[in-house]
């Protein structure tokens, strides 16, 4: 009968094959990714290094007082500085390395940037969490030890996350674990000695911290960046591929921006509140810029009212990167930032620019209004294309006169081929955005086709004929936007559950160790109530009976009864149990907060006129002067079964609440109370 009463088992791992592997982990897989990612942990080691060697250099400059010593200090300072600035670089160069987490289909497309995990170094919980467990929570310690392997598991493999949904499933469900183990086993006013160490993932610098802050900062950090890195390899050559990367950035950005807000202050530099912005804005930017792709994945027919259409696309992905590139050139951003990522930025804003005029140019060379097209929804067009239109043109005069179409094409084709150069001289000046070839082949051709429209309809004095070309209105018909993580959506077993309840076990609640209560049921009576729910409480005892004799207090949890856990047993299953052992002695253990007034409500005291007292009425009675001959009345114990026998019974004319005994209040004449009422509504009676 027992066994029914025993909690859950936790599930067991899911294994596969032979091997040992959590869902959304696979730290064997050798791809290219996880190859970069190696590189990069091996990397963050070697600027550790050399960050603690100019470290002692600096303290060792301070230090010395001979001048010899002081000059091949500076001088083994500068080579180390030197060093420190080569690995920065290789590290960017890292960062930058864009055609590892790109689709593997070919596309001629430019690429995306995704963000390259966080590193750590290994954390063992086992010998600070069992001591803990010993000494807070009383218990044998060498029972949890499968769970604290399972919670080193865990963090272990969220170091290789797969870059699909069950990675970042992987990476939320160790987040809400961290959440369990920070309520069970790190109290706000104490340091537990277990440090994590994270590095900074763009300047490979270690940062560390005695609490689960930074932890589990560096694990959401590491969850925008593994939906960056879907983003970036989903198939861009599919309709359904390029809204699987609009959907994964915009995630991105609603993890980074949630962090942004939630952590504010973490000590390393990439989850700082500046770069975090210049983040999300990078994310929602390619976000658009997938937008854009989708548009023109079917192919952009040349019709008028679809090349106003994509012109405005394309200026909105323009502005939206132009925006990032100032954000990135703000200080103290600027100086952390890959420089070809700032780079990248520009280069972006300038070809999109240059797109949208040279779709501005196309539907007003390569279109003339004809006597049956729609010339007010031309007419209304055009005049949105533009903030303003040049001195001296109207639209409709502009739809009619084929001349001033014309030029008027021509002066977008100069502006897209001005913009053309400047994203190829930003290109150049990047030793890294030189050596991706699809970049450039991207940035010749859209040069190339430029300059060949404009080359079919040159003229002699085009350069002083020509008027300037208006800025392109940014529009676009699907705006991308921050989505949230549903983090309150994310299921994870508790892997310490055996401790009990997390609202009653916790670590900011201090016990007495269990205590061990022998008794025994006289007649049918155990001469206690029960209350609350999981874990239930002993209320309303007596003070006579073998409970409270053994030991026994109003407000002590039941932790276990004959060796049978009770921690998440409801108060029917508790009854039940004690109910099945008769009037056989019973084993129970309980234990009790240290701060017993934050548990338990203030005692009342009730009297009805024509009832027999209640318990709380005789405590009450039992302050008085004359306690001793009160005492005396009570020696035949109340059976608290003999309550219920009363329940429908004249309803008391007055309340007496503790501490004023001798006040009577009035009493309310829609519902009288009785001793029930100062019953929890869970509470039951035995």
């Amino acid at each position: 009968m027992t066994d029914a009463l025993r909690p859950a088992a936790p599930q067991p791992l899911e294994k596969e094959g032979d091997g040992y592997f959590r869902k959304g982990c696979n730290p064997l897989a050798q791809t290219g990714r996880s190859k970069l990612q190696n590189q990069r942990a091996a990397l963050n080691q070697q600027i550790l290094k050399a960050v603690r060697m100019r470290t002692g250099a600096e303290n060792l400059l301070k230090a010395a007082t001979n001048p010899k010593v002081r000059e091949q200090v500076r001088l083994e300072l500068s080579f180390v500085n030197s060093d420190l600035q080569m690995l920065k670089e290789e590290l960017e160069g890292l960062n930058i390395s864009v055609g590892v987490y790109q689709s593997t289909e070919e596309a001629f497309t430019i690429p995306l940037i995704p963000l390259g995990l966080k590193e750590t170094k290994d954390v063992d919980f086992s010998v600070v969490l069992k001591d803990f467990i010993l000494e807070h929570y009383s218990e044998d310690s060498s029972l949890y030890e499968d769970e604290i392997a399972d919670l080193m598991d865990l963090r272990q493999a969220c170091r290789t996350p797969s870059r699909d949904e069950a990675g970042v499933e992987l990476l939320m469900s160790y987040f809400t674990q961290l959440g369990f183990v920070e309520s069970r086993f790190f109290p706000p006013t104490r340091q537990m000695g277990i440090l994590f160490t994270w590095y900074d993932s763009l300047t490979g610098v270690p940062v560390s911290q005695q609490n689960l802050l930074l932890e589990k900062a560096s694990i959401l950090f590491n969850t925008g960046a593994l939906y960056t890195q879907i983003g970036t390899r989903s198939n861009r050559q599919m309709q359904a591929g390029l809204e699987s990367a609009v959907d994964a950035f915009q995630r991105a950005a609603g993890v980074l921006n949630y962090l942004k807000e939630t952590f504010t202050h973490t000590p390393s530099y990439d989850m700082s509140p500046a770069m975090l912005s210049v983040l999300v804005k990078m994310m929602l930017a390619q976000a658009q810029e997938s937008v854009f792709d989708k548009i023109c994945l079917p192919g952009i027919r040349n019709e008028f009212f679809m090349l106003v259409k994509v012109a405005h696309e394309a200026a909105k992905v323009g502005e939206v990167y132009r925006q990032l590139h100032a954000a990135m050139s703000q200080a103290p951003v600027k100086e952390n930032i890959p420089y070809s990522w700032a780079s990248l930025a520009c280069v972006k804003a300038h070809h999109y620019g240059a797109l949208a005029h040279y779709f501005a140019a196309t539907l007003l060379m390569d279109h003339q209004l004809s006597p049956g097209a729609d010339e007010d929804h031309q007419e209304k067009c055009l005049s949105q294309l533009y903030d303003r239109m040049p001195e001296g043109l109207t639209p409709l005069a502009t739809l009619r006169n084929g001349h001033q179409r014309q030029q008027l094409g021509k002066s977008h084709l100069l502006r897209a081929i001005a913009h053309h150069e400047e994203s190829t001289r930003e290109a150049s000046l990047c030793k890294k955005l030189r050596n991706i070839e699809v970049l450039q082949e991207v940035l010749s051709a859209a040069h190339q086709r430029s300059r060949l429209k404009y080359a079919q309809h040159q003229e002699d004095g085009d350069l002083l004929d020509l008027v300037e070309a208006p800025d392109i209105v940014a529009k676009t018909e699907q705006e991308v936007e921050i989505i949230l993580p549903q983090l309150s959506k994310v299921t994870a077993a508790d892997f310490f559950q055996k401790l009990g309840p997390l609202s009653v076990f916790s670590a900011n609640k201090r016990w007495t160790p269990p205590r061990t209560l022998r008794f025994t049921a006289e007649e049918g009576d155990l001469g206690f109530t029960l209350r609350g729910n999981s874990p239930v409480q002993v209320h309303f005892l007596d003070p006579h009976c073998s409970a409270a004799l053994a030991g026994a207090k109003e407000g002590d949890y039941i932790v276990s009864i004959q060796n049978v856990d009770c921690k998440w047993l409801t108060l029917s299953e508790v009854m039940k149990l004690l109910k099945s052992f008769g009037e056989d002695a019973i084993e129970m253990k309980v234990v009790s907060l240290l701060d017993s007034a934050s548990s338990m409500h203030s005692k009342s005291a009730t009297y009805s006129v024509g009832m027999q007292k209640t318990y709380s009425m005789i405590c009450l009675a039992i302050d008085d002067d004359d306690k001793t001959d009160k005492t005396k009345k009570i020696s035949k114990k109340l059976s608290f079964l003999s309550w219920g026998a009363n329940k429908n019974r004249q309803k008391s004319a007055s309340t007496l609440c503790l501490p004023a005994a001798g006040v009577a209040r009035p009493q309310a004449k829609k519902k009288l109370l009785s001793p029930f009422s100062l019953l929890n509504p869970d509470s039951s009676l035995y």
